[in-house]
């Protein structure tokens, strides 16, 4: 047997149950995607395909399900982009995002590479809990 991938498996079987989620075959697979890859951001289509090409059998609604699951349990950072496009973080330290408009390729900033000047008040009885920015980026037109 595999030793890389039978530590790897303890490993994210672990990681599930510390987040206090049951390691199930499918949140086992799809974890190896997510996690075994470092760090990284994926879309719910992406990692669908990612799971069809390993040859996991599973549905989309159960990546959607899985994905939200992981972000409720604290293991990934939801990321709206816009309408159209939720990414899925597996940094969850506070950080900030370069966003390619043609490619839709996320890259990670330090949140000290970032700097908002002023914050307004929060509504009675609110705190504000952090500030996400999304720098969107596209190549120059041709001169």
């Amino acid at each position: 047997m595999n030793t890389h991938a039978k530590r790897n498996d303890a490993y994210l079987r672990d990681l599930l149950q510390q987040a206090g989620l049951r390691a199930t075959r499918q949140r086992l697979g799809l974890a190896e995607l997510i996690f075994g890859h470092g760090e990284r951001h994926l879309t719910a289509e992406g990692l669908y395909a990612d799971a069809t090409k390993a040859g996991l059998r599973i549905s989309q609604t159960t990546v959607y399900n899985t994905l939200h699951q992981f972000t409720e349990a604290g293991l990934l950072r939801e990321i709206l982009a816009d309408p159209r496009r939720i990414y899925f973080d597996t940094n969850v330290h506070p950080h900030h995002h370069f966003l390619d408009e043609e490619t839709g390729d996320m890259e990670d900033i330090p949140a000290d590479g970032v700097a908002v000047s002023a914050l307004p008040t929060p509504p009675p009885g609110k705190t504000i809990e952090g500030v996400d920015v999304i720098v969107r980026v596209r190549r120059p037109a041709p001169a």
